[in-house]
């Protein structure tokens, strides 16, 4: 019974994240904000929502500039598929490595979001998130895969992937626990 409400929380956990997100601005503070109440709650300790909201305000004070930054990068992508469509020399490889590019800022975004504790620096742990993403293939590619049921799971049924995004947290935390471990 106890795996089952783990997995039920991982959902609520989602759907929370989800809605914290939804200024896109704090994508990475409702992440960071979703691990921080999967560890509490993995660790039996009290975690409501009320933790989860100061979590979130505390990771936004310098997550919405994590955020600013994975939209440029975002932005950026969107420019060079737009090369690839047009035909250029060289463009489909250049459009491989703008995906895999984003993939890896993906990657390393849920990771340092699975490391966020109150009080740190986004810039600490985003470079300690990639270099984990390099040195960790499996665990990378097991994020990428989450990342890939979140995007099927939106193409399949909108609602559907907010859930999905607690599940892909937990992903996280599993994989940095793992990497740690090791």
């Amino acid at each position: 019974m106890r795996r089952f409400a783990v997995f039920a929380e991982c959902l609520l956990t989602g759907v929370w994240i989800a809605v914290a997100s939804l200024p896109l601005l704090t994508l990475p503070a409702a992440f960071a904000a979703g691990a921080a109440h999967l560890r509490r709650v993995l660790a039996h300790e009290v975690s409501t929502w009320r933790e989860f909201t100061a979590d979130l305000w505390a990771a936004a004070r310098r997550g919405w500039l994590v955020a600013l930054a994975g939209w440029a990068s975002a932005w950026l992508l969107w420019a060079d598929l737009a090369i690839v469509r047009a035909g250029l020399p060289g463009g489909p490889f250049a459009g491989t490595v703008g995906v895999l590019a984003m993939l890896g800022l993906l990657v390393a975004g849920l990771r340092a979001t699975a490391r966020w504790c109150p009080g740190d620096s986004w810039r600490v742990l985003l470079a300690g998130a990639a270099r984990r993403t390099l040195r960790d293939p499996a665990g990378s590619l097991s994020l990428v895969c989450g990342i890939a049921v979140v995007a099927a799971s939106a193409w399949f049924a909108a609602p559907l992937a907010a859930p999905a995004l607690g599940v892909v947290t937990a992903g996280a935390l599993a994989v940095e626990r793992r990497y740690r471990d090791h």
